[in-house]
């Protein structure tokens, strides 16, 4: 199950195709979807939360909290709207294009993909890229 939560005005236009999309990536990552929920928030209520649980004084777009076992997939992944803007302003792609790379960004890392590394990045990122193309084509 998929549930999309928000504290901010912001609404997804197409929930029931993102959600297929996310559980068909899951699935061929050979994982299977317990439960996800994501929150799409601003700014400041994620700047909270990445100061209480993380010790990280810093803005960000995504924070994920995984519960998984095994391959059973579930968590919670919360986004910040405002940090999407600006990111897709910043690397000149829209802000569609950008909300999906991280949604998918953070799908991605419950089925074990890192991104700290220059190399673990750059698999990262070619992942996003093909699952976004799986969602355009779709």
């Amino acid at each position: 199950m998929i549930n999309f939560n928000y504290e901010t005005s912001f609404k997804l236009d197409s929930e029931e195709q993102i959600s297929k999309w996310i559980i068909e990536t899951i699935a061929s990552e050979n994982f299977k979807l317990e439960e996800i929920n994501y929150v799409f928030c601003d700014d400041d209520y994620l700047h909270k939360l990445n100061v209480e649980f993380l010790k990280h004084d810093t803005l960000t777009d995504i924070i994920s909290f995984e519960y998984s076992v095994g391959k059973i997939i579930q968590g919670d992944i919360f986004i910040s709207v405002e940090r999407v803007a600006d990111n897709a302003k910043d690397f000149g792609v829209s802000f569609e294009e950008e909300v999906k790379r991280v949604i998918i960004h953070g799908v991605l890392h419950y089925c074990g993909f890192k991104d700290k590394t220059d190399d673990d990045a750059k698999v990262m990122r070619d992942k996003e890229n093909f699952y976004l193309s799986q969602l355009i084509q779709g």
